[in-house]
This record gives C-alpha cells, sequence and structure tokens, in this order.
C-alpha cells in the first residue's frame, strides 16, 4: 500500500522544517551539525504526527553526514529513534587537533 506522503511538499510543511533547522542542524542519528533535512521521530507509519513540530527533527538527508559519512536518514527509515544505532563517541576524530 502507498503511503500518501503529500505534506512533505506542503507550505506548512516547509515552514516547520525551516523553523526546526533554524533552531538546530545537529542530526538526532549521528550528533553531527549540518543537518539539511527533517525526520519524523515518531514514524508517521507507526502512529507519529505528520505536521507536529515537537516531532520532527534534524537529519542529514541523501546527501549523508559530512563528518561520518552516514546516511543517517536512511538508516532510520521507519524505525523509531530507539531503534537506531545512534554514534557515541567521546572523541569526534575527524575535527582535528
Amino acid at each position: 500500500m502507498a503511503t500518501d506522503r503529500s505534506e512533505l511538499t506542503s507550505y506548512e510543511f516547509r515552514q516547520l522544517r525551516a523553523r526546526v533547522l533554524g533552531e538546530s542542524d545537529v542530526c538526532i542519528v549521528c550528533g553531527h551539525g549540518l543537518a539539511d533535512a527533517v525526520d519524523h521521530v515518531q514514524p508517521v507509519s507507526r502512529g507519529g504526527a505528520r505536521l507536529d513540530p515537537d516531532n520532527l527533527a534534524p537529519i542529514h538527508g541523501n546527501a549523508g553526514c559530512p563528518v561520518c559519512l552516514r546516511k543517517c536518514n536512511n538508516e532510520k527509515g521507519d524505525k523509531a529513534l530507539a531503534e537506531v544505532v545512534r554514534l557515541r563517541t567521546s572523541v569526534d576524530w575527524f575535527a582535528g587537533p
């Protein structure tokens, strides 16, 4: 069954996306900055609200993370955030000395 995702191109969603990314660009999966997309924390397919700003968070989209090179949105898919393996490290090895 195809899911109707027409809200992703709506003016309201684009406004919410801009607001979420304006507040923070730190990805919810890998923790690195420069996230270029937003994702539903609780997937819509699992009952999450489509246009609730509290259900949207920054995530790296198709281009991937410029630091760890993960495709965060692809890895998350329609899983809940608790089901995704999140990057945990005390040192950002890509940041340099």
